[in-house]
């Protein structure tokens, strides 16, 4: 047995996440769409040979990511075991973005590659992209009205698209064939291979340099130790029961709401969340797969506690009921288009609302939850070729117990920033005629929330296909505490002189808009904490002179008298 000293430990631990961060950055900085290189929607991680559990993941990955990359990892390990024997060789990189299988939606597209040490295989590589179009109804992927899955683009099982280290040409065609801009593509493949060969260098010299059996021993013991912190940190919740909820506002078919059901019961060491009691499978693309509802309950107990290191480990002491006939376990061929950027973080968002009456101190009111997903596609004259835009956006954080909400906050679900405006004008016909705070838009509180943003873009050349799925459009980000909810999402198209608002206020597809017309979009700002009569008044005249809030808002929402 390996005897580790906890120096050892500590430098194969920072080891490990350093090939995943060197991942990330090789990824970022050759990829060609500006959603990767510039926007960072992407991860990188190392997972385990046997059952594809979550050794490390870069710090610069999206932290959704980090509960399914681990499960599409065992879809491709359960592939290798039925179709290829369990045989596999250096070189060998599949590509996978089937939901079902561990996955999001579609346009997340991960490639798994094994690593061998000494001619056995030692541990599987992996990284997932988000592909600016993998073909279906809509430029961009986000069908607000699809209905089945194949409406959402091409679905790839397991395959090999590497070969020993060569690329498969036929398969590569197929790909190409199905979706959009294939010409621009090739770029980001060639992106996400060269990331897993990087990591590969990279894992390699640091298995050289320990030994193998040491750091096998290390990765066992930083399992075992994640997981110990993680119930040191559940420990001191209150036992009991715990609800929350959070509801999404469509289905982008429907236009009824769905509820998210959150129950948490405490007990001893370990969570259990239930969610049986949520509403059933819908038509549209809200649906959410199980991968990417677990891995929603892990990135928010991680932003309850983000000092336990992640790996398998972490997720141990959460147990999961799986919420079998609810929107929440899509099963084929439901549409998902909408589940890891905005159902994901509805989850999240009935996790917090749930442990603010356990443990008040430690949480916030609800962040904006929402990407804010947006889609232009058309054809430029200028440049003669076709193109598709897809920005996600940021919006204010909820107020916490001693300060306010974070304004123009990246989502719940990651680390991704929108790309520059300087770079969207430099890559498309649009021009970005306002970027700006989205004043008012912070729920009231004690701490108040922090604002949303306010943009508006005017497309210039040629004719565009305008698609969106966001969420929060009926009602904003949840206040804790006696504290406001926060602003909603608004969406309003100008076009020949009119004003067009989608009917489901966060929803729609297919807009067409040409040259002058205007796109304008408010982000949700973030619940406020706290009773707002009882917020500090200097801090009030601070943001007065701001411009976060006019008198009539602040008197309105705070009161003409305050303590």
């Amino acid at each position: 047995m390996t005897t580790l000293d906890p120096v050892t430990l500590a430098v194969i631990q920072n080891g490990l996440n350093q090939v995943c961060n060197e991942m990330d950055l090789a990824f970022v900085r050759s990829a060609f769409s500006p959603v990767i290189s510039e926007g960072m929607d992407r991860s990188d991680g190392i997972y385990d040979t046997v059952d594809g559990s979550l050794i490390a993941q870069g710090e610069l990955g999206l932290p959704v990511f980090v509960g399914t990359m681990q499960y599409s990892t065992r879809a491709v390990i359960e592939h290798v075991n039925a179709v290829h024997d369990g045989h596999v060789d250096p070189g060998d990189v599949f590509i996978v973005n089937d939901p079902y299988l561990g996955g999001t939606h579609l346009m997340d597209v991960r490639f798994v590659k094994p690593f061998f040490f000494a001619g056995k295989l030692f541990a599987w590589l992996a990284n997932t992209g988000h592909w600016p179009d993998v073909g279906g109804m809509v430029p961009g992927g986000f069908s607000a009205s699809a209905t089945e899955v194949e409406q959402e683009g091409l679905r790839l099982p397991p395959v090999k698209l590497f070969k020993k280290g060569v690329m498969d040409r036929e398969i590569l065609s197929i790909i190409l064939s199905n979706i959009r801009i294939a010409d621009q593509r090739i770029g980001d493949i060639r992106a996400q291979a060269a990331a897993l060969t990087t990591g590969e260098k990279r894992l390699t010299e640091l298995v050289e340099r320990y030994g193998e059996e040491v750091v096998r021993a290390a990765i066992a013991e930083l399992r075992k130790r994640a997981a110990q912190q993680m119930r040191a940190c559940i420990a001191p919740i209150p036992d009991g029961t715990y609800h929350g909820t959070a509801t999404v506002d469509s289905d982008g078919v429907v236009d009824e709401p769905l509820t998210i059901r959150m129950r948490i019961d405490k007990k001893g060491e370990e969570l259990t969340f239930d969610m049986t009691g949520s509403s059933p499978p819908c038509r549209g693309p809200m649906n959410s797969v199980i991968a990417t509802t677990r891995s929603a309950i892990y990135l928010a107990i991680k932003h309850v506690f983000p000092d336990v290191p992640i790996n398998a480990g972490t997720f141990e002491p959460l147990n999961i009921v799986d919420p079998e006939g609810t929107f929440l376990y899509a099963r084929y061929p439901r549409p998902v288009s909408g589940c890891a950027a905005e159902v994901s973080q509805r989850i999240a968002e009935a996790v917090f609302a749930a442990l603010t009456q356990a443990i008040p101190l430690q949480l916030f009111a609800a962040p904006a939850g929402t990407s804010g997903n947006l889609g232009f596609g058309g054809f430029d004259p200028k440049r003669n070729r076709a193109y598709i835009m897809y920005l996600f956006t940021g919006g204010g954080y909820g107020g916490w117990h001693g300060g306010d909400g974070l304004s123009n906050g990246c989502s719940t679900i990651g680390i991704s920033k929108m790309p520059p405006v300087e770079v969207l004008e430099q890559y498309y016909p649009i021009l970005f005629e306002e970027f700006a705070l989205a004043e008012g838009s912070g729920g009231a509180g004690q701490w108040r929330g922090g604002m949303g943003i306010r943009y508006t873009i005017r497309l210039l050349r040629g004719e565009a296909r305008v698609s969106m799925v966001m969420d929060h459009g009926r009602v904003g980000p949840q206040g804790v505490l006696g504290g406001a909810d926060g602003g909603v999402n608004q969406v309003r198209v100008e076009a020949d002189g009119k004003v067009y608002v989608p009917p489901h206020l966060s929803k729609d597809q297919d807009i067409v808009v040409r040259p002058g017309d205007v796109v304008r979009v408010t982000t949700p700002g973030g619940g406020g904490y706290g009773d707002p009569a009882r917020r500090d008044p200097a801090l009030v005249e601070r943001d007065l002179a701001r411009g976060y809030y006019t008198q009539a808002q602040v008197d309105t929402m705070f009161g003409p008298a305050r303590e």
